[in-house]
């Protein structure tokens, strides 16, 4: 008999001072401001963090010995509401770009008043990775996207990082 394992999705949020496109921008475009340059799976330390703004573009390390780590792929790219992506890391933090593979990420802008913004976030499709290697991830990024995120909203919130 087959059974198929179900494992529960990370979903965190965070409200931040900023317009959703200014929200969306610092996460796409300025993830190289607030993503620790010491959360990368490369060999060398990174020097940059990318996300190419399209559907299929590649969200990326790179790394001070010259070789680009890919994270993910973009899936839905809809600036100011929603951004979606592979996150093709394994329970190892190895990259494993296979998309049977493949947990994803969703983040969602949600406008609220005062020109702020909910910023929600769920990582989901860790059973693609097996029972064990699954659960190990979910609890691995369940722990490490509140501090993620806390980063994330300290730049979004800067007044000086606004247009």
């Amino acid at each position: 008999m087959n059974r198929t394992i179900e494992i529960a999705p990370v979903r965190k949020s965070v409200l931040v001072d900023a317009s959703p496109p200014q929200a969306f921008a610092v996460f796409t475009s300025g993830i190289n401001r607030w993503w620790p340059k010491s959360h990368g799976i490369g060999a060398g330390p990174i020097r940059e963090s990318v996300i190419e703004p399209l559907v299929g573009g590649r969200w990326f390390t790179r790394h001070e010995d010259g070789n680009d780590v890919v994270i993910g792929h973009v899936r839905v790219w809809q600036p100011a509401e929603r951004l979606v992506f592979s996150w093709e890391i394994s329970s190892e933090w190895k990259p494993d770009p296979r998309p049977e593979f493949t947990s994803e990420v969703e983040v969602r802008f949600t406008a609220e008043a005062g020109g702020r913004t909910r910023v929600d976030l769920e990582h989901r499709n860790f059973e693609r990775l097996g029972a064990a290697a699954g659960e190990k991830l979910r609890k691995d990024v369940d722990g490490g996207w509140p501090h993620l995120l806390d980063l994330y909203a300290k730049d979004a919130s800067r007044k000086e990082t606004k247009s």
